[in-house]
């Protein structure tokens, strides 16, 4: 019987109590202690009025201490929410108002945050905190309901679970193109359908140690820590500093002595880049997995002729189809530097679709929507009944009441081999650095700027680490000088670093079509002018 997702750590507390669970610089949970700590938050949860079913944020930096936080929430029945630590306030408060957050579990520098977001009369009155840090801390707008040693006092055995595996177990709010973010539910079921057949396809087991390369509020993060825990081995959390530190990132790959890393593109590109992997680097690596964008085949080139033991895959798959669809393992060296690697076959209860504009399967070798359908799919986008009609449809093809597809976004073919290929994105939206990313939704928060006349957004696809490149023209209000770090200042009020565009130029009028519309392939085209590494094909 597939168990709920907290279950896999008490599972090998039982049987494997010392082996240690995580792992992040000095700092190590053994299962047993980590399934000890995340049963007193639970219960602290619960006696704090936490019910089933009920959104639970944490704003914690990646840490031991956020993977109990996640823990103890799905241990409490409740549904996990992860808040980027780095966004600005008016992003967060966005996330919070949409899941109707009663509390956020917080550690580390995130006072101010907290403060800001407390300032508010509607936060302060619905939203409480519990402290995780372990250092006392002191805030002007909120007082922590509970703090860390108050779990001492609760008992270390986790209360009976109330979830059945078809409840909600976290919400990820990506990117929305109409500058608020859009929720992903994922059930259990959704998360552990796909963590079964990784763990028996990747033949992993519990002398395995793991990489915890991604943000937690990056769905490749359920990878990480779920897959290593169903198999009862160890999580290395890298560093984030780490992550544009190619030389430190290897070192600690070695130190740790990893036998998997998965990682996204823009990451292994650095590693190529600066040719930070020696001949025969790495001996105990035994896999290496990326998702979230296109690897470039001379980066796969350069690290099969240096890792010859490891085993590569492309793993491929949106937030709204749990981690990855599909996969594709690369049994040799590719000959071709421009030989595209395909996103392969389905991994188990699932179905990739290539399907043309009547939503019948497109010839072999011509381009068509990709859809995805099976276990994994979310069960559509949180209290947006709207979105989710949009891109959630009937299968056209269903045997079965219920059945359903999900239209990527994405244009795909498939080849003479059988085997799906990623074409690229058919909208707005892109993958920049390994995060999706809606357009529409920086051009909401730029149009929002008392600074500016009118502004676009376009991206180009650049061969350097990044993937697409964001670029940002605008047109200054009454002809005013307004430089570019000016206006990336005020837009980081509203959003992320990682939407921030890297390209910037002003114009004195925007190109317009012979529709009186912004004309963004003659954006895309000046923006590739300046940057001769850049395709204009985006």
């Amino acid at each position: 019987m597939m168990p709920l997702l907290s279950e896999w750590v008490s599972r090998w507390a039982a049987r494997t109590p010392e082996a240690t669970a995580v792992l992040m610089n000095e700092e190590r949970l053994t299962y047993g202690q980590l399934d000890q700590v995340t049963s007193r938050l639970a219960w602290m949860l619960r006696e704090q009025g936490c019910k089933k079913g009920d959104r639970v944020c944490f704003a914690i930096p990646k840490s031991p201490t956020a993977i109990v936080a996640i823990l103890g929430i799905l241990k409490a029945d409740c549904v996990y929410v992860p808040i980027d630590t780095a966004s600005p306030s008016a992003r967060v408060k966005k996330i919070l108002q949409a899941c109707e957050a009663q509390w956020v579990l917080a550690s580390g520098p995130v006072v101010p945050l907290l403060d800001e977001l407390h300032a508010e009369d509607w936060i302060r009155h619905t939203l409480r905190v519990g402290w995780m840090g372990r250092d006392p801390i002191t805030a002007k707008h909120f007082t922590p309901k509970f703090v860390l040693p108050d779990l001492a006092s609760a008992p270390d055995r986790a209360p009976d679970p109330q979830n059945t595996i078809e409840d909600i177990a976290y919400i990820l709010f990506t990117s929305g193109s109409t500058g608020t973010p859009k929720g992903v539910p994922i059930s259990h079921a959704n998360v552990g359908h796909f963590v079964e057949w990784a763990v028996t396809y990747f033949g992993m087991t519990n002398r395995d140690r793991c990489s915890g390369h991604h943000p937690l509020h990056f769905d490749l993060s359920v990878f990480d820590m779920f897959v290593t825990f169903a198999a009862g081995a160890q999580l290395c959390l890298i560093p984030p500093e780490l992550n544009l530190l190619a030389p430190k990132l290897t070192d600690f790959i070695r130190r740790t002595e990893l036998t998997q890393l998965f990682s996204v593109p823009s990451s292994l590109n650095l590693l190529a880049k600066f040719d930070a992997v020696r001949q025969g680097d790495f001996p105990a690596l035994k896999r290496l997995l990326w998702c979230g964008e296109v690897l470039p085949t001379p980066t796969l080139i350069y690290l099969m002729k240096r890792l010859p033991t490891a085993q590569f895959t492309n793993l491929y798959g949106p937030t709204e189809a749990t981690i990855a669809s599909s996969y594709y393992t690369v049994r040799e060296c590719p000959a071709d530097p421009r030989a595209p690697i395909p996103i392969g076959t389905p991994c188990d209860g699932e179905d990739l679709l290539v399907l043309d504009d009547r939503l019948q399967p497109a010839a072999q070798g011509d381009i068509g929507d990709l859809y995805l359908r099976g276990v994994g799919l979310s069960p559509g986008y949180w209290r947006d009944p709207e979105k989710t009609q949009a891109v959630f449809l009937p299968n056209p093809s269903a045997t079965t009441p219920g059945d359903r597809i999900y239209k990527t976004g994405d244009l795909a073919k498939r080849g003479p081999d059988g085997l799906v290929y990623f074409l690229g994105r058919a909208d707005t939206q892109i993958k920049s650095r390994g995060y999706r990313i809606e357009l529409g939704e920086i051009e909401t928060a730029l149009n929002a700027l008392p600074t500016l006349q009118e502004s676009a957004v376009v991206a180009i696809q650049s061969e350097g680490f990044e993937g697409a490149v964001i670029c940002c023209a605008y047109v200054p209000v009454g002809g005013v000088s307004v430089t570019p770090p000016q206006v990336r200042k005020d837009l980081s009020r509203a959003l992320p670093t990682y939407m921030l565009p890297a390209k910037w130029q002003a114009f004195d009028k925007l190109p317009k079509n012979a529709n009186g519309k912004i004309d963004r392939p003659k954006l895309r085209e000046e923006f590739s002018r300046q940057d001769p590494s850049a395709s204009r094909h985006m």
